[in-house]
């Protein structure tokens, strides 16, 4: 584990470098408060710190204080000092420190405190992790990995706000997998869902950098535009539908080519109401099937 010491005193820094070095971990040590909040801010920085009580620029209350504010990621702080007052450890742990160690040093008991560090951490890290595939359930789509129905959605009314308020343009498009039921009925839903990650993947990797697509049912997604005119869309929308087209999606018992039809609105003709904005598109998108599939109508 990668450990920050924060001691003026140059022989005590040494020494517990030394033992800590040791015991295996990576040590990094400063001579002041200030650096050691510098570097604990960093978004690679140590995620446990022994910080001296006394020292300059800033001593290890200010240090764990600032810490707590401002740190994304929760460190580990165990301040080093020769107090042992009740009172003290009262006005340590207020601070936000998280543990205690006296002067002169017992390796022994440095070395229980260090475990208990390292716990807490990996728990918090746990905990941050769980968190994220919770965000993540909760947002996206399991099967294709874009954004769900209700997160698409949400984002498309954020968008339009956004328009409506700094003025300019943008466009949806509602892009459907052509004769995906041929798929399931012939191939079996596996390759359905095989085809459908695909092709979700191929239409994530075809737009521009601030577009975003959601799958919004079935074989059908929603792809949100913004400041995309009609003509800027039509190009998106054609890159979209020429990348998908390009190559077949295959797998050790079938090939199969894969199209969409892609219906296109923009709020130039419709204004900024998503409800408007996704029937005009939707209109659109029947047409395209209408017409012959594999092509791009608005």
């Amino acid at each position: 584990m990668k450990i920050l010491i924060a001691d003026d005193e140059r022989v005590s820094r040494t020494l517990l470098k030394a033992t800590l070095t040791k015991l295996g971990h990576e040590i990094v040590d400063v001579d002041n408060g200030i650096e050691a909040i510098r570097l604990l801010l960093e978004s690679d920085g140590p995620r446990l710190a022994i910080l001296d009580w006394m020292m300059p620029g800033a001593d290890g209350l200010t240090v764990s204080a600032t810490i707590r504010q401002q740190a994304a990621a929760y460190v580990y702080i165990i301040l080093l000092t020769a107090r042992d007052r009740q009172a003290d450890m009262v006005e340590g742990l207020g601070a936000g420190a998280d543990d205690f160690l006296t002067k002169p040093l017992n390796v022994t008991e440095l070395t229980a405190r260090l475990r208990s560090g390292e716990r807490v951490i990996e728990l918090q890290q746990r905990l941050l992790e769980s968190q994220a595939a919770l965000q993540q359930e909760a947002s996206h789509d399991r099967l294709s990995g874009l954004w769900n129905r209700g997160t698409i959605l949400d984002h498309l009314d954020k968008e339009l706000n956004r328009t409506r308020r700094e003025g300019g343009s943008m466009s949806v498009l509602l892009v459907d997998i052509d004769r995906f039921k041929h798929v399931n009925d012939t191939y079996g839903h596996a390759a359905g869902d095989q085809v459908l990650c695909e092709v979700s993947r191929r239409v994530r990797s075809l737009l521009r950098a601030y577009d975003t697509a959601g799958r919004y049912g079935g074989e059908e997604f929603l792809v949100v535009l913004p400041g995309a005119d009609e003509g800027n869309a039509r190009m998106v929308a054609e890159r979209l539908r020429d990348g998908v087209q390009a190559t077949p999606v295959t797998n050790e018992s079938f090939s199969h080519e894969v199209s969409v039809s892609i219906g296109l609105a923009c709020t130039d003709a419709v204004g900024f109401e998503s409800a408007a904005l996704i029937l005009v598109a939707d209109q659109a998108l029947y047409r395209a099937k209408d017409a012959g599939r594999n092509r791009v109508e608005q």
